[in-house]
């Protein structure tokens, strides 16, 4: 992998090119190819990797015993996923990683991290900052998936969840990264049930919808 093409991710911001090789080196990167719908990470397996999404997207989701999924998130281009199961390596993982689309990820032995920042070395301080501000900003994104469900009809979460999509985009028209059923099971909703509401929604004149694109029409 070349430094200079990780320079605009998140883990890598502020660092020179040779600060990254240095990361690369001392973290043990390592790229591997995925096949849509292929699982990437297992629950309750440990690891102590946390990736970075070179092409595609991933999907973090919860499949318990009894067959019932929950997304819980999305995972883009130059985004990450497990950094903090990488941390903390014995804790065990409760989601699955699901290629939700073909994709490349770029693995790390993040673990490698607390030692190289207690020897003051610069890639590793300006790599822990990073990914301190990783950390906050997936904090934000589960707080908001707790506000998309926490509505008690199928249109208040529907609502809640585009609001937020809108406030992000500056935009009352957008593509969501989720299909239909993924978008229901990121909304613990059934898929018809919100399909139903969604043509409602329509009719009603309160905004369009094509597939995973929207536009708010009523606000």
């Amino acid at each position: 992998m070349d430094a200079k093409q990780l320079q605009n991710s998140m883990l890598f911001r502020g660092m020179t090119e040779d600060e990254i090789s240095s990361a690369l080196e001392k973290l043990k990167a390592r790229e591997q190819s995925y096949e849509k719908g292929a699982t990437i990470m297992y629950a309750g397996s440990t690891t102590e990797r946390m990736g970075l999404v070179l092409e595609g997207s991933v999907t973090i989701e919860s499949n318990d015993m009894w067959g019932n999924r929950t997304l819980l998130s999305h995972v883009g281009k130059e985004h990450f996923f497990a950094e903090t199961y990488a941390l903390l390596n014995r804790e065990t993982m409760l989601v699955d990683v699901v290629a939700n689309e073909n994709c490349r990820i770029l693995f790390f032995r993040i673990g490698s991290l607390l030692t190289t920042i207690t020897n003051m070395e610069l890639w590793a301080v300006k790599l822990a900052a990073n990914l301190l501000s990783i950390s906050a900003h997936k904090n934000l994104v589960l707080s908001g998936r707790s506000f998309h469900t926490s509505p008690k009809t199928i249109r208040g979460r529907i609502m809640a969840y585009l609001n937020t999509v809108s406030l992000q985009k500056h935009s009352k028209e957008f593509d969501i990264p989720f299909d239909r059923q993924q978008l229901a099971d990121y909304l613990n909703l059934d898929r018809s049930a919100l399909s139903k509401e969604l043509g409602k929604m329509r009719d009603e004149g309160i905004l369009f919808v094509r597939k995973n694109h929207f536009v708010i029409l009523q606000s």
